[in-house]
């Protein structure tokens, strides 16, 4: 299948000829069986597709239909059709690696979203394996850049899209948010990624010192200058230049870059022969750079140079769901770096994580889990936290809270709590069970308030 596409099997044939039509009327190509036996043959591994099935059905049963996927390749998405009876072994589908469930009798939207969802996931699996086939000890975007919200679910997916296009890129981002990271996941995902990656803060650069850091330049071209240096955007060719605060950049030096950007060859200060250089250059400002530009504080022909793609790297306020997994990340990292471990945290203290503003974005929650490792934080600190109990059950009690009241908000509407909740049904579901809650128990929530 050269596109991604939907293997549908249903032995129904009026269900399965309305579910063709629902999912074809919405642009999915589908290929429907009716068994799992038809449909099995078909499938390989980095099959471009998703496979939506019903759980009852002769012959071959869509647990054993799934044990059979999950053998030809792990991270194919399953999405199962349940009846009310068959919750249970769709639960323990989804422990066997199902992506999710839909409850008879099927909601349209519900099936066309999940739907969408699952192709997304399948076509980034099918990316990274294609940037990861040379490369067995290449570590996960999921352990470079933290967080399972939708809007990090968007950065990463844009990355990989971006890494291997050889274009100059712009990454915008508030201060603190990992523009730093991101350049070097860029560059990490790429097929540069043997050659150097080279990171300038051109703010941080003595501004009658820039141009020789940049260009380089040859002995004797000015006091001091004892013997030919190769700058850095020199050093860079064949890899990837990340120049944060660029807008920090003398007008002499953008002038100079955009010679590079333009030509693909540099002269040294004090030389005249070109030198030929092959780079990917990343650019990061403080601000807005295409304001900046329109108000003539950075030169305009430079701008368009490098901004032939962006990537907008979300503040921590718009993914506060990323918090607690941000959090245990960072306290771990500062356990092993300051030598003790971190005092017991309990919900109250993780609310006041969550209503923060994070103006310093990550930087500031790193920073601030340093000091809670220390128990000098005065955002959560109100008494003696050596009292409280431990950090995994207070992490629990709180999912517990967040849940209950989320539950109670959408009425026991799985698909709207999840959705406000920002995860997939079936994690809400996982964590339910995990928990003990009964979805019954908020049903008609109001009804029962006023009896």
């Amino acid at each position: 299948m050269s596109q991604a596409s939907v293997v549908l099997v249903e032995d129904d044939t009026a269900l399965r000829e309305s579910l063709t039509e629902i999912l074809e009327l919405q642009d999915f190509s589908v290929t429907a069986f009716s068994s799992a036996d038809q449909a099995l043959p078909t499938l390989q591994y980095n099959s471009h597709c998703v496979v939506i099935s019903d759980i009852r059905m002769p012959n071959m049963d869509g647990m054993t239909f799934l044990k059979h996927l999950q053998q030809l390749d792990a991270e194919l998405p399953v999405i199962l059709i349940s009846g009310h009876a068959d919750i249970e072994t769709a639960l323990a589908c989804i422990k066997l690696g199902a992506f999710d469930f839909v409850e008879k009798p099927l909601r349209p939207e519900h099936l066309l979203g999940l739907t969408t969802k699952a192709m997304q996931h399948r076509l980034l699996t099918l990316e990274n394996r294609r940037l990861r086939q040379n490369t067995p000890q290449h570590v996960s975007l999921d352990e470079v850049l933290i967080g399972q919200s939708d809007a990090m679910q968007k950065l990463k997916q844009r990355l990989i899209t971006l890494a291997n296009a050889d274009v100059n890129i712009v990454i915008n981002g508030e201060t603190g948010t990992g523009k730093e990271k991101v350049a070097r996941a860029l560059h990490n995902e790429s097929v540069r990624k043997e050659k150097p990656f080279v990171a300038i803060n051109c703010g941080a650069m003595p501004e009658n010192l820039i141009e020789s850091e940049l260009f380089g330049h040859e002995a004797g071209s000015f006091t001091g200058a004892s013997k030919k240096r190769i700058g850095k955007i020199e050093h860079a060719s064949g890899g990837t230049l990340f120049l944060d605060e660029i807008e920090s950049m003398p007008l002499s030096a953008q002038i100079r870059l955009l010679r590079v950007l333009q030509e693909g060859e540099l002269e040294r200060v004090g030389s005249n022969q070109t030198v030929r250089v092959d780079l990917k250059v990343l650019a990061a400002a403080k601000g807005d750079l295409f304001a900046l530009s329109q108000r003539e504080a950075f030169r305009q022909d430079l701008y368009y140079r490098l901004n032939v793609a962006s990537i907008d790297i979300p503040p921590l306020r718009e993914r506060k769901t990323d918090i607690p997994l941000l959090l245990s990340h960072f306290i771990h990292e500062a356990e092993q770096r300051l030598g003790q471990k971190a005092p017991h945290l309990t919900s109250v203290h993780f609310q006041h994580l969550m209503i923060h503003d994070w103006p310093g974005n990550v930087r500031e929650l790193m920073n601030e889990s340093d000091r809670i490792v220390l128990g000098i934080s005065d955002l959560i600190f109100t008494g003696n936290p050596a009292s409280c109990q431990s950090l995994s059950h207070q992490l629990a009690q709180f999912e517990l809270s967040v849940l209950h009241h989320m539950l109670l908000l959408c009425k026991g509407h799985i698909g709207e709590a999840a959705e406000h909740l920002d995860i997939p049904r079936k994690t809400l579901y996982l964590r339910m069970k995990k928990y003990g809650i009964k979805k019954d128990n908020y049903l008609n929530n109001d009804e029962e308030s006023a009896e």
